[in-house]
């Protein structure tokens, strides 16, 4: 049974593509530090605690459950975010 395979001869050379400069890095722009204050806190966790709430579908029962789990994920990101920005 004859082969379907092309040989090197059938086909022209493909060029090699051609290497990219790397990008040149970008300065980094340091913006000063948003001061979060309780209430503010206080809001990012209760709006976290309405989605998981809301993505449930607002079935009783889990309110303190998605509002230990808010308040872990918020600070948790307010962390990161003071070890991430130069002080």
């Amino acid at each position: 049974m004859p082969s379907r395979r092309t040989t090197e001869s059938t086909h022209p050379a493909t060029p090699a593509p051609k290497k990219r400069a790397a990008p040149k890095a970008r300065p980094v722009e340091v913006t000063p530090r948003a001061i979060v204050t309780e209430d503010m806190r206080r809001g990012m966790i209760a709006e976290g605690a309405y989605l998981r709430a809301e993505r449930r579908g607002f079935a009783g029962g889990h309110e303190d459950e998605d509002w230990l789990a808010a308040e872990a994920e918020v600070d948790r990101l307010l962390a990161i975010d003071d070890v991430s920005r130069p002080q």
